[in-house]
């Protein structure tokens, strides 16, 4: 009786290795996040707005930024640069442009998406 219930311990006991072996691990990992880029349509305005736009923000007390760089409709704005919100009396008029920056260069006043610092419109006299 002994022996066979060493037989049956030993067979246990294979049993077990054998289904521990068979177990199969899974390792996921988190999808990698991909960098959204948003493209927009350019800022279509009329003469109109665009000489709002420009006559009521050149009278905002800012600092300019001095003209290291040539901002143009594409390109970014580095991140030291300080940009101001669109006055309330402009964004009434203008809404379209309320979600936008500002910064007043030389004597341009251009706007940007403050998401993407991407500049979107370059307003002048």
């Amino acid at each position: 009786m002994t022996h066979f219930r060493h037989a049956a311990i030993a067979a246990a006991l294979l049993a077990g290795v054998g289904s521990a072996s068979a177990q199969t691990t899974v390792i996921t990992r988190e999808p990698v996040e991909t960098q959204t880029v948003v493209t927009t349509q350019p800022l279509a305005l009329t003469p109109v707005q665009r000489r709002t736009i420009y006559r009521t923000i050149v009278r905002e007390p800012v600092r300019a930024v001095p003209p290291t760089v040539e901002y143009r409709v594409g390109t970014r704005v580095p991140e030291g640069v300080r940009l101001y919100g669109v006055p309330q009396e402009v964004a009434v008029e203008v809404p379209a442009i309320r979600s936008y920056k500002y910064m007043h260069v030389n004597s341009h006043v251009v706007l940007v998406d403050p998401v993407t610092s991407e500049v979107v419109a370059d307003f002048d006299d």
